[in-house]
């Protein structure tokens, strides 16, 4: 699903740019770097419209061995065709019409497929690519990616994929861009006959094999972005639930090691208080027609597309710590709200580029203070995003290098929250905060986006001129200070260590304990207050600000 306009120009500009001044940037940036971050020539001509995934998982010797049938709409006719998987996984084959392609190696992820037939524009075509070999374990999973290989209490395997940001190709062929999407897609999974395997969308049935082995036959009937496809393999025990949503009768279906069913029984009834909560926020949940499901994986979770993983160890908090030190964070579980959120933003609206990853970090981030407030009152939602400053480092900027494949700092986790908060207090009309968040899931549903356009988007729909609010919290790394001066009843502020033309309205203390807008600048501007002590000015603590007096 290729949702916007496509970035052949802009892509190559970055290939040369890259290419030819590499040694004088830091970081460098490699030919790689730009096969894998770019819409290039190979990628934009096409558009994918379904995948067929099938992988048999051998858990004795941790090698995969399957095939990926990538069908697709011709936009512009072309030659060569750009598919990624990364070693030490290797392509056999592949073939279109049941004739043999040439492929091609360049760099260490890419593989350009050449094509023997007329591609003509509109057309609709597919090849069919096979690969095998031992996928890269995760080290670090979900932050590195890759496979995460355990076992059970009973020496049963218990084993999960994650890939954000790595991508998708660490275990399988695809056209590893965020900017496309396939409008559905089929996963075939076999492994062990005393496993299940627990993947995306619904499970159409499972077929018993001759070897020992069996076969599970998903599918997701959405658009989904490629690391939202998962595995996740284990001796599994099922339960479910529903809830009566927004659009419908949704299915909740939660997948647990045994050992862990009853602890799995009380502590997911919390899926259900998440729905509410952001269902109420957001709009819908995205994904009705493939279901909700939460699964126990061997490392911490991700926001796999209607297939969220888990393993927060059945506790509240993050690990068991509350992130904004305020006690909020430790009344509800951290894992199952943050990352059932992405199925909002960046599962249904999903950044095309991972350079603005803040679009869906900053929003699930922010998420975590909304279901705070919507079930524990405002007072307590604000007080848990403030909490969270704590972890703020402002060394450097929340959104990445574009056309590289390299995201922001984590900064884009509390900062970006705390830039959300602050935009509401400059709105200041939470109906229409909530029909903004709302909108964008309406007006953006299924898509993928830069994050300039959910910039445009909340400045249109807010009606404040927030461009340099975008600019201030995203591009740079100094936080404003509003410096003032109290002289008898005249109040003098402005504002430093900020961009140029920075003008964010802001609310202070004009007479005791009442908070009221001041439009402050760079230059000097004035108020009448009424102080009785000039101990007695504050800034409004829920704008993300420092004051100074002067």
């Amino acid at each position: 699903m290729n949702s916007m306009p496509t970035d052949k120009i802009l892509c190559g500009l970055f290939m040369l740019f890259f290419t030819q001044l590499g040694m004088a940037q830091s970081p460098v940036y490699t030919r790689d770097d730009t096969l894998r971050g770019c819409i290039t020539p190979q990628r934009d001509w096409w558009d994918l419209t379904f995948y067929k995934l099938k992988v048999k998982v051998n858990p004795a010797d941790k090698s995969i061995y399957g095939c990926n049938e990538i069908r697709y709409k011709v936009l512009n006719p072309g030659k060569f065709l750009q598919i990624d998987l990364q070693p030490p996984l290797q392509i056999e084959r592949a073939e279109q019409d049941g004739q043999a392609l040439g492929v091609k190696k360049q760099g260490r992820n890419a593989y350009f497929i050449e094509l023997n037939k007329a591609q003509p524009k509109a057309s609709l075509q597919s090849i069919t690519i096979w690969y095998s070999g031992i996928p890269q374990a995760a080290r670090n999973a979900p932050w590195d990616g890759g496979f995460s290989w355990k076992v059970d209490e009973q020496g049963l395997t218990f084993a999960a994929t994650s890939c954000q940001g790595l991508g998708a190709s660490i275990w399988w062929p695809c056209k590893d861009h965020m900017y496309d999407e396939p409008d559905s897609q089929a996963i075939f999974v076999t492994v062990p006959n005393n496993l299940t395997d627990i993947s995306n969308g619904r499970l159409r049935q499972v077929v018993e094999n001759d070897d020992g082995t069996h076969t599970f036959e998903w599918f997701v009937s959405n658009p989904i972005n490629n690391y939202g496809v998962n595995v996740n393999i284990a001796n599994y025990t099922h339960f479910s639930d529903t809830l009566h949503g927004e659009n419908g009768l949704l299915t909740l279906d939660y997948y647990v090691l045994p050992k862990n069913l009853e602890k799995a029984k009380v502590q997911f009834q919390q899926a259900k208080l998440m729905l509410r909560a952001l269902e109420y926020w957001f709009g819908p949940y995205p994904f009705y027609e493939d279901g909700y499901k939460l699964v126990e994986v061997p490392y911490l979770g991700m926001e796999h597309q209607s297939s969220v993983t888990y393993g927060n160890y059945y506790s509240n908090g993050y690990l068991g710590r509350d992130l904004s030190g305020t006690g909020w964070g430790l009344k509800w579980d951290y894992i199952i709200i943050h990352e059932s959120a992405h199925e909002w933003f960046a599962n249904n609206i999903t950044y095309r580029d991972i350079a603005d990853m803040w679009v869906h970090e900053s929003f699930a981030s922010y998420s975590e203070g909304i279901y705070t407030e919507y079930h524990f009152g405002k007072k307590a939602g604000a007080a848990y995003i403030r909490g969270c400053r704590a972890s703020i480092q402002n060394k450097a900027p929340i959104v990445g290098s574009y056309g590289v494949n390299a995201q922001g700092s984590e900064d884009m986790y509390p900062k970006g929250s705390n830039m959300l908060h602050t935009i509401r207090q400059i709105i200041d009309d939470d109906v229409q905060w909530r029909s903004i968040l709302r909108g964008l899931n309406h007006d953006f549903y299924h898509q993928t986006v830069y994050g300039s356009q959910v910039e445009d988007y909340i400045t249109l729909h807010s009606g404040k001129k927030l461009d340099k609010v975008f600019d201030q919290y995203l591009r740079h790394t100094e936080i404003p200070v509003l410096e003032y001066q109290i002289k008898g009843h005249k109040l003098k502020y402005r504002w430093t260590n900020c961009i140029a033309g920075f003008d964010m309205p802001v609310k202070v203390t004009l007479s005791p304990g009442k908070f009221k807008f001041v439009y402050p600048a760079t230059k000097w501007k004035s108020s009448r207050c009424v102080l009785p002590n000039k101990d007695d000015f504050q800034v409004e603590e829920n704008f993300y600000v420092r004051a100074n007096r002067v």
